[in-house]
């Protein structure tokens, strides 16, 4: 795995709709690797990888679409009072019992720290957290404004062993991947999109003008699989960590295409590539498959523990796993098409 480029992807700030720092990234790296890359207006970035032996589907060269959501759950500052704590709202999924006892960076006219104050008590909501930044309420609004977004101060490191532990691996695992699958594959019969796409975590809004516009034949979803972990039972997540990629059969937004998830099964048994069934939440793919007259799709992705959480964990067989499965179906997605 490329170590260097995960830690780069995971400290990049993104919070819903101010995705600007971590699609810079995306765009360097897509830029050495396809043939046309380019911003949508929403803010998702795509790149674009053309076939060098153009296949043939419905008369023109089938198009293959991969969307990684880049933003990451956060917050956004609402009101300084008169005391100089700083109220927020959140922006994406995030419960109290998470923010509580949080360092955070707020992203204003200077760079400003601070810690989400503990309350307790379980009717605690997040409307009632307060960030304390040690600084009088003239000094703040010298530094920051209401509308400055906030990200959790976390950084992206070994846990033990090749377990990762970052703030926001969901979905920065799946841009890592996305990015890392791109450096990596050979040549193929098929147009690929790579999709670093926007505001995923407040309902899916990038995906949907990101397909519009690609009209893909095939949409993949790369996104994190749900993990086994503490407090949860074995029958609510179906997928062991350093075990391989899931392949999502269902979703609660997304059936994934039977005979898609089965040739991607059948992928990874040729290939000897780990991968796992997934039952996941709700991704990108639903955007996809539903976008103009409806495209094939599912979702695969590493599985990653304790999602929208400031401690998930993801392990470095499967972010390798999930890579090496985008490549081998990029390579192999005309065969796929040509028996539809």
């Amino acid at each position: 795995m490329n170590k260097e480029l995960l830690r780069r992807i995971g400290m990049a700030p993104g919070v819903p709709g101010f995705e600007t720092a971590i699609q810079s990234v995306a765009t360097e790296i897509l830029t050495d690797c396809c043939n046309e890359v380019r911003t949508d207006h929403i803010g998702n970035v795509i790149g674009l990888r053309k076939a060098k032996k153009p296949a043939q589907y419905n008369g023109r060269t089938p198009r293959l679409m991969f969307a990684a959501h880049a933003d990451e759950v956060g917050m956004m500052v609402k009101h300084i009072n008169a005391k100089g704590y700083i109220h927020f709202i959140q922006m994406g999924g995030l419960a109290p019992h998470v923010a509580q006892s949080q360092r955070v960076v707020i992203h204003g006219k200077e760079t400003v720290r601070g810690v989400i104050v503990p309350k307790g008590g379980d009717d605690t909501k997040l409307n009632d957290l307060l960030i304390d930044t040690g600084l009088s309420k003239e000094e703040l609004e010298k530094r920051i404004r209401p509308g400055d977004v906030i990200t959790f101060e976390n950084d992206v490191s070994v846990l033990n062993d090749k377990m990762w532990v970052g703030r926001n691996f969901d979905n920065r695992i799946g841009t890592y991947c996305l990015l890392e699958a791109m450096r990596n594959v050979g040549e193929t019969q098929v147009d690929v999109y790579a999709c670093s796409t926007v505001q995923e975590e407040v309902g899916l809004r990038g995906a949907r003008p990101c397909s519009f516009s690609v009209e893909p034949d095939i949409g993949i979803a790369i996104d994190g699989s749900m993990a086994r972990a503490a407090y949860v039972d074995d029958k609510d997540n179906l997928c062991e960590p350093g075990q391989g990629t899931g392949i999502y059969v269902i979703d609660k937004l997304t059936i994934g295409h039977p005979r898609l998830v089965q040739y991607l099964c059948d992928l990874c048994e040729t290939h000897k590539i780990a991968y796992q069934r997934n039952i996941g939440g709700g991704t990108d793919a639903a955007a996809i498959q539903q976008s103009r007259g409806s495209v094939i799709a599912t979702t695969i992705g590493a599985p990653v523990r304790y999602m929208h959480s400031t401690v998930q964990l993801c392990h470095a067989d499967d972010m390798d796993a999930t890579v090496a499965l985008m490549v081998k179906f990029m390579e192999t997605a005309h065969t796929f098409l040509a028996n539809s």
